[in-house]
């Protein structure tokens, strides 16, 4: 049984429909990218599963259908995720920004002392590679370092399931390329990692499923080689035989970056 199952999941803005009848599910042990132009309905769709957006549809996790279930109750069930747009402590420093997350995931647990929460904390921030900016203030490290606390701190809660949301944005290649042994790290330890993700090179070395969303529909599945070749991938990045829909953006991706994903 997959850890994670979106069933048929709808979500409408008035009289405009952000996902439409998205079905997909992400195994444990596995990497699963959530990949589409812009506006297609990803970031809702991790909106639904962390229990920030009202949906129709199931959305089951580890067995539980999560119809009503608050986004505190999922977190504490094992689902943590990150943002789009970087949501960190920027007065606090790095270590201070994933201490507070230990300290009120264990408060909840009745679980840990401070020695133990400044253990884990150098624990994690070695492993994501950032321990070298413990001290750093968050707003302050360098642009390509901003998101890994935040995933740092989405680790501290001991997640099941990890939503990672534009992970690598500013990351170098070089860094780009650890980040994806890290999340296959993290995967390979029985966690379901899903990534939305821009970064086609990321996607293709790391995931082992990926799903394709364009206007809110999932349009293809498949392992990387079969999205590479998909033609219907291509009229999703690149607008090929395809008439604008009513909740479509200006934005979409670049030829080059849709072509690094069909070609």
């Amino acid at each position: 049984m997959a850890l994670l199952e979106v069933k048929d999941v709808t979500v409408r803005f008035g009289g405009v429909t952000a996902v439409d009848g998205a079905t997909f599910s992400a195994q444990a042990g596995r990497v699963t990218g959530l990949i589409g132009p812009n506006g297609a309905g990803k970031t809702t769709l991790f909106n639904v599963v962390s229990g920030l957006q009202p949906y129709g549809g199931t959305v089951v996790y580890r067995g539980r259908d999560l119809k009503g279930m608050s986004p505190s109750t999922r977190s504490r069930g094992g689902i943590g995720r990150t943002f789009q747009r970087l949501e960190v402590f920027g007065s606090l420093t790095v270590r201070e920004n994933v201490l507070v997350a230990i300290e009120i995931h264990d408060r909840v647990a009745r679980r840990g002392s401070s020695d133990e929460h400044h253990a884990r904390a150098d624990h994690l921030m070695r492993r994501v590679g950032i321990h070298d900016f413990a001290e750093h203030r968050a707003d302050q490290v360098p642009t390509a370092i901003a998101r890994l606390p935040e995933v740092t701190r989405a680790l501290a809660t001991g997640p099941r399931l990890l939503l990672l949301d534009e992970p690598s944005s500013g990351l170098t290649p070089t860094e780009t390329q650890r980040f994806g042994a890290l999340l296959r790290d993290l995967a390979a330890q029985r966690r379901a990692v899903v990534i939305v993700e821009h970064d086609m090179s990321l996607v293709m070395s790391c995931c082992d499923d990926i799903h394709v969303l364009d206007f809110g529909k999932i349009v293809v599945s498949g392992p990387p080689e079969e999205i590479r070749r998909s033609r219907r991938v291509r009229r999703a990045y690149l607008g090929e035989e395809r008439e604008p829909g009513p909740a479509e953006g200006a934005a979409v991706e670049s030829p080059a970056v849709a072509e690094g994903a069909a070609s």
